[in-house]
């Protein structure tokens, strides 16, 4: 056989300079496109760096506003905010306190940056003593006593202020009663962006300690879903679409890039990813360890995430790669 030793196809043309290399390029990360987790907890001035998150810090309301501020300038427009409580209780009644820790964030936030996107993480799990994500009824998480005190948080949220409410719970029906709610409640305008494939991953660890949200007893399989199934996934996603969901999510990303190019093909609403605490954490081990350059590394991911079909990609590196990206 015959090799046309000057082959008229050269696919290494269009990557000969990066001009050309980001003319041709098919994805490319946006400042718009990223969301910014955030730590509150009561007090003031104050700044907590998270051991197992270094660089990420839990922070007092008042310091989250200069966050923010540098944030915003930086180009990144939308938070995602956790709340740790003054006190914790069986009900998480913290959580849908109207002077609780988050809406007193929300109102103070919105007051000084009133453009900011604020998002509000709709759960149980930092507010409650047993650390589950529902109301525990004779020793089980129970689903439909839940979903009332879910509606119930969504509404003081866009009360408060806020922007889009992210229900991430994963309880049966959680997005239909929060929509019921917050339309009942004259909020017909609330977003809704639902954690609806959320993994019971080993990656939440940082996380929990974070937001101090470890459960008491047992483990979350019985309600976040099992990792080993993609159809499970995608039902999961179609059933929020149709209770009211304006956004769905995947949580984590690393590992289920298959889960958002799957959801990316099959559903047309807007597609976050949550690159979540163990993912942040692993890239800041090894970049510390100087086994990987990690501005490099971050990108390629976010490339990654943008590639398999993401819209919105949520994460910890948010400001750093505005900054990186300006």
């Amino acid at each position: 056989m015959e090799y046309d030793i000057f082959p008229r196809i050269r696919e290494r043309r269009l990557r000969k300079n990066q001009k050309i290399r980001d003319l041709v390029a098919e994805v490319s990360l946006n400042k718009n496109n990223l969301v910014q987790p955030l730590f509150i907890y009561p007090g003031e001035n104050g700044m907590e760096e998270i051991r197992s998150m270094p660089g990420v810090c839990r922070m007092t309301i008042d310091r989250s506003l200069k966050f923010i501020g540098e944030g915003l300038a930086s180009g990144i427009n939308a938070y995602l905010l956790f709340g740790i409580p003054s006190h914790k209780d069986e009900l998480g009644t913290e959580a849908y306190d109207e002077e609780g820790i988050i809406p007193k964030a929300v109102r103070t936030i919105k007051k000084e940056y009133p453009d900011a996107v604020i998002i509000t993480d709709v759960c149980m799990c930092e507010y409650t003593s047993h650390g589950h994500c529902g109301i525990v009824v004779n020793g089980k998480v129970d689903n439909d006593v839940t979903l009332s005190y879910l509606a119930k948080t969504a509404v003081v949220y866009a009360k408060a202020g806020a922007d889009i409410v992210a229900p991430s719970s994963m309880m049966d029906g959680q997005v239909k009663a929060i929509r019921d709610a917050l339309d009942e409640s004259n909020f017909k305008d609330t977003i809704i962006m639902s954690y609806s494939s959320k993994f019971a991953s080993s990656l939440y660890g940082p996380f929990r300690e974070a937001a101090d949200s470890k459960p008491q007893f047992g483990d979350r399989k019985s309600y976040q879903m099992d990792y080993r199934s993609a159809r499970t996934a995608l039902r999961e996603i179609e059933l929020d679409i149709k209770e009211g969901a304006d956004i769905v999510m995947v949580k984590p990303a690393m590992f289920y890039m298959d889960i958002i190019t799957k959801a990316k093909e099959k559903f047309l609403v807007p597609l976050a990813a949550y690159s979540v605490s163990g993912e942040y954490s692993m890239i800041k081990a090894a970049a510390k360890n100087g086994w990987i350059d990690e501005d490099q590394v971050l990108w390629e991911y976010m490339l990654s995430l943008k590639r398999a079909g993401a819209d919105i990609i949520i994460t910890y590196y948010a400001k750093h790669l505005a900054e990186y990206l300006r």
